[in-house]
């Protein structure tokens, strides 16, 4: 995957800062998931939430206006390269079609809203070596009969 030059201006900017997503959550009030997506052009800011951030990383205001503009969404149609990304297409690949008999199950015959949608990654400590814990939430979506 080629990271767009936003993207590597903004980590660049962090970089040099010493500034982590957790960081930059206090400053904005927003997820750090959701800061990220906003750095890798997956999520828009409002002209606030980029004004925030490009002071907090010391940037020059031109880059407010890319930040709020609307992204191009996704990876693209390639299976993804790097290791841990690809584990989540594994995941998809292998826990996909279990998961969506599940949630049929539970809410019937709908979707899992990935507009109304939040994503946290928390750090549980573990003696055996510590485990990334992904929380995943979004609104259930019925599909319509007409």
């Amino acid at each position: 995957m080629s990271i767009p030059e936003m993207t590597q201006t903004l980590l660049a900017a962090k970089k040099e800062k010493g500034l982590t997503f957790a960081d930059l959550e206090k400053i904005l009030g927003r997820d750090e998931v959701w800061i990220a997506s906003v750095f890798y052009r997956q999520a828009s800011a409002s002209e606030e939430e980029a004004k925030l951030l490009v002071e907090a990383l010391g940037l020059e205001t031109i880059y407010v206006r890319e930040l709020t503009e609307y992204p191009v969404k996704g990876l693209g149609p390639a299976v993804p390269t790097d290791p841990l990304i690809y584990r989540f297409y594994e995941i998809m690949q292998v826990y996909g079609m279990p998961i969506k008999e599940v949630i049929h199950e539970k809410f019937g015959d709908g979707i899992m809203s990935a507009i109304d949608f939040t994503l946290n990654i928390e750090k549980e400590e573990d003696s055996k070596g510590d485990r990334v814990k992904v929380v995943m939430s979004g609104k259930f979506l019925p599909y319509k009969k007409w």
